[in-house]
């Protein structure tokens, strides 16, 4: 089995980069193609001014990159988005504990709001477990998961269809 690839950790621009939804959802759709601010907006239904602030701090960070001008439909000259796939091997752990919950729950947030757009009649295989791991196993598996998503994301096309895949392995602590 081979070994994924290092993780690069976040900095704290990028942590505050990815705490709300909306990051996450720009992302998605700039990984299938690039699209404008004003493209963006109207898909997610909101004002290309709230739009703008996500925009910008997803640039600055990396996670997104400016396309050259291209004239849009109505002639005018238009700035397209595109993600470039920084946060597939990024490390969200962090000393602020308070970010990465915040990251998480933001991710789970785009993910329901992706989920919700979905036809009734989209094929979907949903699936949750809860196990009972100790370190090594818990490792094994983190490890596992990693190197079957960077198989399948190898083998991602273009003209393939989109599936979104959610891993989250909480530890729960005990409560009294």
């Amino acid at each position: 089995m081979t070994e994924p690839e290092p993780r690069r950790r976040a900095t704290p621009q990028d942590l505050r980069a990815l705490t709300h939804p909306l990051s996450w959802r720009i992302l998605r759709l700039c990984l299938e193609r690039p699209q404008t601010n004003q493209q963006l907006a109207q898909r997610l239904g909101i004002s290309p001014a709230t739009l703008l602030r996500r925009v910008r701090a997803l640039t600055e960070t990396g996670f997104l990159a400016v396309d050259p001008p291209r004239q849009g439909e109505h002639g005018a000259w238009e700035r397209p988005y595109r993600a470039t796939g920084e946060t597939w091997r990024l490390d969200l752990g962090t000393d602020a504990d308070h970010l990465a919950g915040q990251i998480d729950l933001a991710i789970v947030d785009a993910h329901r709001a992706e989920i919700a757009e979905n036809s009734p009649t989209a094929s979907q295989h949903t699936r949750r477990a809860i196990v009972h791991l100790d370190a090594e196993a818990r490792a094994e598996l983190d490890q596992r998961i990693d190197a079957l998503l960077d198989e399948f994301q190898n083998r991602s096309t273009p003209d393939g269809t989109p599936v979104s895949i959610l891993w989250n392995a909480t530890e729960r602590g005990s409560r009294s």
